[in-house]
C-alpha cells in the first residue's frame, strides 16, 4: 500500500518515496535491469546570459535567490511541477502494456521509454527538491502522489487511458512529440539549472518519439488494422495534444517569456521580437505543421484505394482556448450539439474498437517486425 508521507526532508527521502511509488502502480521494476541507475543528468548550456525577455543580456540564474522576484520563481516553479507530472503520468498510463508486448524488441523500447520517463521526473523532482525549499519538497512530493488512474495529474493528456500498442504508438509519435517542445522550449530559461536538465531530457525524449512513428509505419504497412480505426487514434490524441500548448493569448506564457522562463521553439533561430500575446499559438501551428508532415509520410504506406489518413482540425474536441466545449467536428465544421455527441461515437475510438485492437494483437502479423537496430 502506498502510505503518503506527511513530509519529505531530503532528496534521499524522495528517492524511498520513488520506490514506493513504482511499488504502489505495480511496475516490474527488474526489467529496467541491474546495469542502470536512476540519476540525474545536466548538460552543458549553450549561454549563460539570459537569451531572451526583459533580463536578456545579464547572468542566467544559479540559485534561487539569484531569481529577482517572488512572482518569477513561483512561475518557475510551476512549470518545473508541470513538466515532472507528466513523466511520472505517462509510466502509469502504459503500464498494463508490458505483458502484451508484440515483439521482445518492443517490450525492449517500452521499458526504456518508461525508464528514462521515470528519470525525468527523477530529473524535475531533483530540481524542486535542491533549489525550491520547502514548497519545492512539497511540489516533488505531489509528483508521486497523484495518479493518472484517479484522473488527478495536472493535464488531461496524461489521465487518458493507454489500452492497446496502437495507443501507444500513436501517444508516443503525438504526446511525446509536444514533449519535445516543452523541453526545448524550457531548456534555454534563465534558470540555467532547468536549462541543464533538460537537454539530457531533450536528447532522451527524440527516442521516444522516433519509436511512436517507427510503429504506426509497421502497423500502416502491416495492413491488419483498418485505416479508419487508426484514423479514430489519430484524432484522440492529436486532439488533445493541441490542449497541451495551452490557452490562447495566455497571459502565462507571456509573462514566462518576459521573465526568460521559456522560449519559443528553436529559440535561437528567430531574428525577430516575439509576439508574446500569441505564444501559445505559435507553438499549436509549428507543432500541427510537423505531425502533418508525419501524416502524410504514413499516407504513402497506404493503397491508393484505401482511406488516407488525416489530422483532425484543431477546433475539434477542445477543452481550453477560443474553441473550448464548442461542437467542432474533425473537419472543423461547427455541428448542433446533438450532431456533436453523434459525431463523437463516430470518430473516436470506442469501447469495441479497443477490444478490437486488443485481440488483433494476439494475432500474428498484425505488425510488422521491426528492423534490425530498431
Amino acid at each position: 500500500m502506498f502510505v503518503k508521507k506527511a513530509r519529505l526532508e531530503n532528496f534521499d527521502d524522495w528517492v524511498d518515496y520513488f520506490h514506493a511509488w513504482h511499488d504502489d502502480i505495480g511496475y516490474p521494476m527488474e526489467l529496467i535491469g541491474n546495469d542502470y541507475t536512476f540519476e540525474t543528468k545536466l548538460a552543458e548550456i549553450e549561454s549563460n546570459e539570459i537569451e531572451f525577455g526583459d533580463y536578456a543580456g545579464r547572468p542566467k540564474w544559479e540559485k534561487l535567490t539569484d531569481v529577482p522576484d517572488q512572482r518569477i520563481r513561483d512561475a518557475l516553479a510551476h512549470l518545473i511541477e508541470f513538466q515532472g507530472d507528466t513523466e511520472f503520468a505517462s509510466v502509469e498510463q502504459q503500464r498494463n502494456l508490458i505483458e502484451r508486448a508484440p515483439t521482445d524488441v518492443d517490450l525492449k523500447n517500452l521499458i526504456r521509454i518508461n525508464r528514462e520517463e521515470m528519470r525525468h521526473g527523477w530529473q524535475m523532482a531533483y530540481v524542486l527538491m535542491t533549489h525550491f525549499g520547502d514548497s519545492g519538497k512539497r511540489q516533488a512530493q505531489n509528483l508521486l502522489e497523484r495518479r493518472a488512474s484517479t484522473n488527478s495529474r495536472l493535464l488531461d493528456s496524461f489521465n487518458q487511458p493507454v489500452r492497446n500498442w496502437l495507443d501507444f504508438f500513436t501517444y508516443t509519435s503525438f504526446i511525446d512529440r509536444d514533449g519535445k517542445y516543452q523541453l526545448n522550449m524550457l531548456s534555454r530559461s534563465a534558470f540555467a539549472p532547468l536549462g541543464r536538465s533538460c537537454l539530457p531530457m531533450l536528447q532522451e525524449e527524440a527516442y521516444h518519439l522516433a519509436q511512436g512513428n517507427i510503429g504506426l509505419v509497421r502497423i500502416v504497412k502491416a495492413g491488419k488494422i483498418p485505416m479508419p480505426i487508426i484514423q479514430k487514434y489519430f484524432n484522440k490524441w492529436v486532439s488533445t495534444a493541441y490542449d497541451l500548448f495551452g490557452q490562447d493569448e495566455s497571459s502565462s506564457a507571456h509573462w514566462a517569456y518576459v521573465w526568460g522562463l521559456k522560449g519559443r521553439y528553436d529559440e535561437q533561430l528567430y531574428d525577430a521580437p516575439a509576439d508574446m500575446d500569441k505564444l501559445n499559438e505559435l507553438s499549436r501551428a509549428t507543432f500541427f505543421k510537423e505531425v502533418s508532415a508525419l501524416v502524410d509520410a504514413l499516407n504513402h504506406y497506404i493503397p491508393k484505394d484505401t482511406p488516407r489518413l488525416t489530422i483532425p482540425s484543431d477546433k475539434f474536441r477542445r477543452y481550453i482556448g477560443q474553441y473550448a466545449g464548442k461542437p467542432y467536428s474533425i473537419t472543423g465544421e461547427l455541428l448542433s450539439q446533438e450532431a456533436y455527441e453523434k459525431h463523437l461515437k463516430e470518430v473516436m475510438p470506442s469501447d469495441a474498437d479497443d477490444e478490437f485492437v486488443i485481440n488483433i494483437e494476439k494475432e500474428k502479423g498484425w505488425i510488422l517486425d521491426p528492423q534490425p537496430g530498431r
